[in-house]
């Protein structure tokens, strides 16, 4: 029989699409107001694995991931989902969106994004949002999935959710030693 325990705390992120890098200072400044303040922003990366935001956002798509330094409990990716979604309309204008944002964890053996779109691989968590498994920690590196987005399983990008591993793992031992 398994029992139950609390789960270890993850730690949060977002990752950014922009069509107008000039929103970027005030949505960082309201993504820090919910999610704490970030310890890695990454570069500009051209978005160009895709062209499925083109129609909406246009071309020209930039890419950005942010990770926050608080950790937080896996449940409360869900929420952060629905205040992002809440962003992305405030940012549209005539309807279409200038922004996607979507959030997501780092875990030791898991990085999580949340959608609102159900799949075979994703889970449902609460207020009609689901966890995509996104990438799978095994073999000392993140292994890409059948459904991982294509610039999610190669460099710059998995290079930087590497990094964030890293500070989450070093944030977990400092958590460790303060419990002992």
């Amino acid at each position: 029989m398994s029992i139950p325990g609390k789960p270890v705390p993850v730690k949060p992120l977002v990752s950014i699409i922009y069509a107008q890098p000039a929103v970027a200072v005030k949505l960082l400044s309201e993504l820090t107001a919910w999610f704490g303040p970030a310890d890695l922003i990454s570069p500009w990366l051209p978005f160009t694995q895709t062209s499925y935001y083109n129609a909406e956002m246009g071309p020209g798509l930039w890419r950005r991931l942010i990770s926050f330094l608080h950790l937080s409990a896996p449940p409360a990716l869900a929420a952060g989902k629905l205040f992002t979604n809440r962003l992305e309309q405030r940012y549209a204008l005539g309807g279409r969106r200038l922004v996607n944002i979507d959030p997501g964890y780092m875990a030791r053996e898991r990085l999580v994004l949340a959608t609102g779109k159900n799949y075979v691989h994703r889970l449902y968590l609460d207020q009609g949002i689901y966890g995509d498994l996104t990438l799978i920690y095994q073999q000392g590196r993140f292994q890409p999935l059948p459904w991982t987005y294509p610039d999610y399983a190669n460099p710059p990008l998995v290079d930087l959710v590497h990094l964030v591993r890293k500070k989450y793992l070093w944030q977990l031992r400092a958590l460790t030693k303060q419990l002992r």
